[in-house]
């Protein structure tokens, strides 16, 4: 029975489990993000943040350790070089999993699992992100009010269309066409 056992096994047995979790590992730390099936996504989750956190100590012994579940080197070196000073003041959750909906041939539940600060596409949103201030108004004639500026702001941001020189051409290429139809079409009157 597998009462209070909470890691899922993924139809696995142990070595295949483990071996399958190291090599994604290492492919999540050498490439950043990889996509993968939501439940592997969130299994590797589990199997690689603290082998992360055991990387802000670059001691020899906590490598040692590390080395132990991924089994390669290199990617050993990249997590302690270039991984574990980028999250060295993170407190936990360091990875993402984002869904990206189902695969085709099995409808399985796609996602891409990524370390969050290496992710520039989402960094840059976040800066750029404008914040709002709400606040409660609290009497009818101040929320009137309130509509009457916003409107009287919407019409003074109104985009004014001017034209450019690309429509404007195309404009005059139009008449210039109309110009020439009207009067080949004056020359056949005369010509009948």
């Amino acid at each position: 029975m597998r009462h209070n056992k909470k890691f899922n096994h993924l139809g696995r047995t142990a070595s295949h489990r483990d071996a399958m979790l190291a090599n994604m590992a290492v492919s999540l730390i050498m490439h950043k993000r990889i996509t993968t099936t939501l439940a592997k996504a969130k299994a590797l989750k589990k199997y690689v943040e603290p082998l992360i956190t055991r990387s802000k100590d670059d001691t020899t012994n906590s490598r040692r350790v590390v080395f132990r579940y991924l089994q390669k080197k290199e990617a050993v070196t990249e997590l302690y070089k270039t991984v574990a000073p980028k999250v060295g003041d993170r407190p936990g959750g360091y990875t993402r999993v984002i869904k990206l909906g189902t695969r085709q041939g099995d409808a399985a539940q796609i996602a891409f699992i990524e370390l969050v600060d290496f992710d520039d596409n989402m960094a840059k949103t976040e800066k750029t992100a404008k914040r709002t201030r709400r606040s409660r108004r609290s009497s009818g004639k101040k929320n009137d009010e309130a509509a009457k500026a916003e409107n009287a702001v919407e019409t003074d941001n109104a985009v004014k269309v001017e034209p450019t020189e690309e429509t404007s051409k195309e404009a005059s290429e139009a008449n210039a066409k109309e110009d020439v139809s009207e009067a080949k079409a004056q020359d056949e009157k005369d010509a009948k």
